[in-house]
Formats: structure tokens, C-alpha cells, sequence
């Protein structure tokens, strides 16, 4: 007879799923603490007396230098592991989350949201490395659409919370609130997490087996080869291609709550569960855009089957933006938006999958040089939005340039293949 144990040892433990669900929280945490100051910007401006180009600024100091150190940030990951990359990252970004409401001026504020976005770079490529290691990569599609799902929810849940707390708390306790949340998590997550499965005490044999024969890598990091990843044309092409649609996505993560008050006429407890309907739509556009790629992969082959979300829904998302700028009654306007986010989040998750794909040993390094482009059409876009807006009196203008990049984005799925990987 089998002895139980022995028995027990043939089903796969599920510490994978562990892992995959300290990435989920921590993205939440992180879309909380990002997401708060935009919802909380006109009590900040009037607290602060800052102008629309003033508080622009501030939105693109944090995205900036988010940008700036997100391949850094996924070099270390992948050199020291995410399990001292990601405790790093949450500590430094609670606490300079709570530092924000010690803010007495543009300046102050400027430089702590700088050194935010320094602090947050390389979660995602983190994120990247350990579903490199943990996970096969047939599922890598779904669960970044789950992770950038669950990063737009913490936003979406963010927007309703900060106004119920801006009326009994105000801004500055509710940013110090928010701060503690992420230490709790590092705490748990330095005591629970392995870079390397085979040293989990939770990971039976079956389980090692069920990840590395699926393919999750295993490989020593080694020297990036800066040649081939600079003149690798699909990794180029995706960089382009996240510029458009992250230009985009933080359009809703910055002034779209300002827009519903201001050019929309909505009042401040409807504007708290409005803004955070594209960021639910985000979140479905993601979820759709990771479950289809991998299925599509299958049916269509890996190059059309990981480019068709994105070739079909970035355009789609460029007309339900243009409608939303140009349509009268401002619920159908908020509603519209709200497509466009959905539409345009089917071509995010695929994307990363592709990183990792083509990136191997060097997933985070890959993943983050990404992301860092895409940060930057994220810094672009509210100074963009609040010059338009202070100058030309214009929220029309620079919707239409959300609508132009995503058309632009959807066309670089084209020149992306899966297939041209960095290590040959």
C-alpha cells in the first residue's frame, strides 16, 4: 500500500499561487498609493495654492522618475532577486507616500513625489521575475492580465475611499494612512517569499516539477547583452507601443477626476465613483486582453495570437476617446471613457508576456525597459493635458492626442514576434 505521505506528495502543493498573490496585493497597495493624490488634487491645489501647470508637474515628477529607474530597478531584480527588490521597493514607497502629506508647498511636494516614483520603480518587473520563475509560461498572459487588473481595481477601490476620507480626515492624514499599509506587507512577504522555488519549504516535489517542465526559468542571471536588446526589433516596437498606451492610462490615473468636476460639471461624490469606472474598465480590458492572448496563441500562433488584442483594441479605444471628447451630455462622456480604457487595457497584458518571453534570464531587465517608455508617454501626457487646459482652455485638444497615440500603439503590434529572444 501507499503511505499517505508518499500519496500526499504526488498532488502539487499551491505555493505558486502564493506568490502569484503577494504580487496581486502589492500592485493593489501601490495603485492605492498612487492613485489617492489625483482624487485628492483640488483639495491639494487649494490647500497648496497650486495652478493646473503646477499640479501637472507634480503628477509628472512621480511618473518621470517612475520612468527613470524602472530598468535599473529590473536589472537589480533580476541581479539580487525580487525578493530583495520588492522589499525594498514597498518600504521606500510607503514611506514616502506618508512623507507626501508633510508637503507645504510645490516644491516640497514635487521633490517627495519625485522620490515616490523612484522608490515604486521596478514593482512590475519584479513582478515579471518571479512569474519567470514560478509560473509556466503558458499561463503568463492571464497573469499579467490578473496583475494589471488587480492594479487597476486598487485604483478604482482608491477613488470613492480618498473622498469618504477627505471629508473626515482630510488629505494629509489619509497619505499618511496610506504609507503604513505597504510596511505590513514587506514584513509578510520577506518571511514568506523564495526567489528560487526549490528553496520554499511549502514547494513539494510535484509542484517543482509542474513549474520548471513547464518552462519557467531557472537560469543564472548573467551579463546583459546591451547589443542585442538595443537592436532587438520587437522590444523596440513594444516600447513604442506602451509609450501610446500608458500616455493614455494615466490620463485616468491624473486629471480625469478634475475633468468630471470641472469640464463635466459632475460634484465631488460623483466624480469619486465616475473616475473610477475606467479603471474598472481597465480592468476588464486587461483581464480580456491576457486570457485571449494566450488562447489565441494556441489557435493562431504565438506572433498574431499575442498582437491581436492590441491590434484591435488600442484603435477601438482611439474612437470611443474621440467620442468621449466630443459628445455633449457628460454621463455618455464619463461612460465613453471608460470604453476607452477597457479597450485599450487588451493590449497591455499581452505585452508583458512577450517580455518575458523574449527576455529569458533577463525578463525583469526587458519588462522594465519597457515599462520605463511606457512612463514616459505617462509623464508626457498630464503636462500635456494641464498646458492644453491653462493655456488653450482645451480638454477636446488633448483627448484627441490620446485617441492619436493609441492608434499609433495598436499599429506597433505589427512589428512584434515573440520569437526574436535575446538569447539565442
Amino acid at each position: 500500500m501507499i503511505a499517505a505521505s508518499e500519496r500526499a506528495d504526488a498532488r502539487p502543493t499551491r505555493a505558486r499561487y502564493g506568490a502569484v498573490g503577494f504580487t496581486l496585493v502589492m500592485i493593489s497597495i501601490a495603485y492605492l498609493d498612487r492613485v489617492c493624490i489625483s482624487t485628492a488634487a483640488p483639495s491639494i491645489q487649494a490647500d497648496l495654492g497650486l495652478s493646473v501647470a503646477q499640479m501637472s508637474i507634480v503628477f509628472s515628477a512621480f511618473t518621470l522618475a517612475y520612468a527613470l529607474f524602472e530598468g535599473p530597478s529590473g536589472w537589480l531584480a533580476d541581479r539580487f532577486g525580487a525578493r530583495v527588490a520588492l522589499s525594498r521597493i514597498v518600504v521606500w514607497w510607503s514611506a514616502f507616500t506618508a512623507a507626501t502629506s508633510l508637503a507645504n508647498g510645490f516644491a516640497s511636494l514635487a521633490a517627495v513625489r519625485f522620490l515616490f516614483g523612484v522608490g515604486e520603480a521596478g514593482a512590475f518587473p519584479s513582478s515579471a521575475r518571479i512569474y519567470s520563475r514560478w509560473t509556466p509560461p503558458r499561463f503568463h498572459g492571464r497573469l499579467f492580465g490578473v496583475l494589471l487588473a488587480a492594479a487597476a481595481l486598487g485604483g478604482a477601490l482608491t477613488q470613492p475611499l480618498v473622498v469618504a476620507l477627505l471629508g473626515r480626515i482630510g488629505w494629509r492624514l489619509s497619505f499618511a494612512a496610506f504609507g503604513a499599509v505597504g510596511l505590513v506587507w514587506s514584513a509578510a512577504f520577506w518571511g514568506w517569499f523564495r526567489d528560487d522555488p526549490r528553496e520554499h519549504a511549502g514547494v513539494n516535489p510535484a509542484e517543482l516539477a509542474l513549474i520548471c517542465d513547464g518552462g519557467a526559468q531557472t537560469g543564472a542571471h548573467g551579463p546583459v547583452p546591451w547589443r542585442r536588446l538595443l537592436r532587438n526589433r520587437s522590444l523596440v516596437a513594444l516600447c513604442a507601443m506602451y509609450f501610446g498606451a500608458i500616455y493614455g492610462w494615466y490620463f485616468y490615473l491624473t486629471w480625469l477626476p478634475t475633468y468630471l468636476l470641472r469640464a463635466r460639471g459632475f460634484d465631488l461624490h460623483q466624480v469619486g465613483w465616475l473616475a473610477a469606472l475606467p479603471l474598472f474598465g481597465i480592468a476588464v480590458g486587461v483581464l480580456a486582453g491576457g486570457f485571449a492572448a494566450d488562447r489565441l496563441r494556441v489557435r493562431l500562433g504565438p506572433r498574431l495570437g499575442a498582437g491581436l488584442p492590441g491590434i484591435v483594441g488600442l484603435p477601438l479605444a482611439a474612437l470611443a476617446a474621440v467620442g468621449g471628447a466630443l459628445v455633449d451630455d457628460a454621463q455618455s462622456s464619463a461612460l465613453l471613457l471608460a470604453c476607452a480604457a477597457a479597450c485599450a487595457g487588451a493590449g497591455i497584458a499581452p505585452a508583458w508576456a512577450v517580455c518575458v518571453e523574449i527576455g529569458g534570464t533577463h525578463s525583469a531587465m526587458v519588462s522594465g525597459t519597457m515599462n520605463m517608455f511606457g512612463n514616459l508617454g505617462g509623464a508626457l501626457s498630464p503636462v500635456v493635458f494641464g498646458l492644453c487646459v491653462e493655456h488653450l482652455g482645451s480638454w477636446t485638444a488633448p483627448l484627441f492626442s490620446m485617441a492619436a497615440l493609441y492608434v499609433a500603439a495598436g499599429l506597433c503590434w505589427l512589428a512584434v514576434d515573440p520569437g526574436e529572444k535575446l538569447a539565442r
